[in-house]
């Protein structure tokens, strides 16, 4: 790959990183609006489960429009694991910000009264973890905003690099196809 090569996936990489982080955030806005509204719960897991697709159709326009049609197993995954990397630092700023200034809690509170609730108490004594939900509880309510923050930038870079290669592997080109 040379350096303008480099550049060039660099750049298409962080456009459809910021367009993901779009989808990221409003996928966030909807779980945390989804604890009082099923509706938007469904939105949210909606909204992650066609990541995958929505990165493939990227990566499927870059290789076709910005490369000639022709895109190599490594740059593919390079090209994903890229996107995936600037969303996550992206959603990243934007759960900060939603944690350190919006929530005051809200998250936390709500979680702790669902497991209070009769049903929810009744659930958790039938599988004994009541002392597990309320370690975990704990725990949660004495993160900081940027631990919440880095823990989901980790896990979404490592899905990024693991998710990355099967999508690359299913779009690769070696050879320029004629339309």
């Amino acid at each position: 790959m040379t350096p303008a090569e480099y550049v060039q996936l660099r750049a298409f990489a962080r456009q459809d990183g910021c367009l993901l982080a779009i989808v990221w955030i409003v996928s966030f806005a909807f779980y945390v609006a989804g604890i009082g509204n099923p509706v938007y719960s469904m939105a949210a897991l909606v909204l992650m489960v066609i990541t995958p697709f929505y990165v493939a159709k990227r990566l499927r326009r870059f290789r076709d429009e910005d490369r000639g049609g022709v895109i190599s197993l490594m740059r593919g995954w390079a090209f994903v694991i890229l996107v995936f990397f600037y969303a996550a630092i992206l959603l990243a700023v934007a759960q900060y910000v939603y944690f350190a200034f919006l929530d005051q809690g809200y998250l936390v509170s709500s979680f702790a009264e669902m497991l209070h609730s009769a049903e929810g108490k009744q659930m958790l004594d039938q599988y004994g973890m009541q002392q597990a939900m309320d370690e975990s509880l704990k725990a949660m309510a004495e993160m900081r905003p940027i631990d919440y923050a880095l823990n989901v930038l980790t896990m979404n870079i490592t899905i990024g690099i693991v998710l990355g290669l099967p999508i690359a592997a299913l779009l690769q080109r070696n050879i320029k196809t004629e339309r």
